[in-house]
This record gives C-alpha cells, structure tokens and sequence, in this order.
C-alpha cells in the first residue's frame, strides 16, 4: 500500500511511519516544512502539505491508498507547551482541518482517511461524554497535567468528529486510550467503539507503539470506515 502520513514528525505520526515501513509499505511522510524530514530510509518519500488548505492536501492525493492525519498546531514533539497555547488559542483548528481533509477527498473519494484526534469525546457512561461536562474534562486534565483552559482543545477534537460524521467519505476517527505514552511496542491491544478500553485497573491506556500497531491494522483492513474506533490494553 501506499500510505500518506501527516504529521510525520510528530510523537505518534512517527511511530505510525515506522510501523507502516516495517511491514513493507510505501509511506510518503507530509510536514508544514517537508525539508525537515531527513529521513532516507527505503519507500519512504516526503512532502509538504498545508492541512487547513484543501488544495494543498487535494495535491498530494493521487496514488495514496490511506491518508492518515495526526495534525497538530505546533511541533508537539519538539514543543509541547507550544502545542498547548496553540490549542487553547485555536481550538477550532480540528474542525477546520476536518473540513479541509474531506473538501480534498471530493476529488479523490477512494482514498481512505484515518483522523488521529482525541480521547476527550469518548462515553465514560452511556450517554457521557466527558467533553460535555467542564466539571468532568477539568478533571481529566488535572490528572494529565493540562491546564484547565485546555477543554477548549478537547472540545475542539469532539467538533472534529462531528463534522467527520456529516460526511459520506471514506473516514474513520482514531480516538487513543485517555493514557497515551512511548513505551513497548507489544503488537497487542483490544479495539472498542465509542467507550474506552479498561484494563483490569480500570485505566484506559496504551503506549503511542501499540497505537501506531492498531492505526496500520486499520489501514491495511478497514473495519471502521464512517466510525470512530479507540484502543487499549
């Protein structure tokens, strides 16, 4: 296959390259600024993409099979509090890039799109979203080290799905475990819907391998076009 990455740099959307390429696929890595992507490994390629731009990303379509988009403003792996004030200060950016995403695949409506986002949209209950309830993502945020202003990011990913899911393209929205960290690449993990995964303590968590493993998985057998799919231990 042929498996477009953007975001390639980033925490999870370089492990998602490393994973597509061990097992033999041809990933063309996309970045605001594909001159920093030095990488040379074999059938791996590189570009550089505007993701809010319809045009820019309706460009670099042709020959992909799979469009996988671990967009973030900023350079999480580099800058992670820039990544932060970048969210909070424009929380609408996921939808908007949502939008851009969908308007380029009108003109390519057999490639595939798989949208990394957020675990902030889950259903902790039936009906619960935590990302309705200020009382319930401050919360989540504490334990996770966030500022409080961060909801409005963890809103802004829940808009995304939303706008993902007025749309009749080739979609699917990845949502991690509420715990998401490098670690052991086990090549093991349970898939669930729209409720997180818990492990037998309860916790909803999976190492940013694992989540690369079960991203490329979706890839190479789709079983979540027009759906959200999460993961964990």
């Amino acid at each position: 296959m042929h498996i477009g990455v953007i975001g390639a740099t980033g925490t999870i959307g370089s492990r998602v390259v490393d994973e597509a390429l061990r097992r033999g696929h041809r990933v063309t890595a996309f970045s605001r600024d594909a001159s920093g992507v030095d990488d040379r490994r074999e059938n791996l390629g590189r570009a550089s993409v505007d993701v809010l731009d319809a045009a820019s990303v309706a460009a670099v379509l042709p020959g992909l099979d799979v469009l996988i988009s671990g967009f973030q403003p900023g350079n999480a792996a580099k800058d992670f509090a820039d990544t932060v004030r970048r969210s909070i200060a424009e929380p609408t950016v996921y939808a908007d890039a949502a939008r851009a995403l969908l308007k380029a695949l009108e003109s390519h409506p057999r490639t595939r799109l798989i949208v990394i986002g957020g675990a902030g949209s889950l259903e902790i209950e039936p009906g619960l979203v935590r990302a309705d309830h200020d009382d319930l993502i401050h919360a989540s945020l504490e334990e996770l080290g966030l500022p409080r202003e961060y909801a409005a990011a963890v809103r802004g990913h829940r808009d995304a799905l939303n706008v993902l899911r007025l749309s009749n393209r080739l979609w699917t929205y990845f949502s991690p475990a509420e715990q998401i960290a490098p670690g052991e690449r086990t090549g093991r993990y349970r898939v669930g819907g729209d409720q997180p995964v818990l492990d037998a303590d309860g916790l909803s968590r999976i190492s940013v391998e694992d989540a690369a493993v079960a991203l490329v998985d979706e890839a190479e057998l789709p079983r979540f076009v027009q759906r959200r799919f999460t993961v964990g231990y």
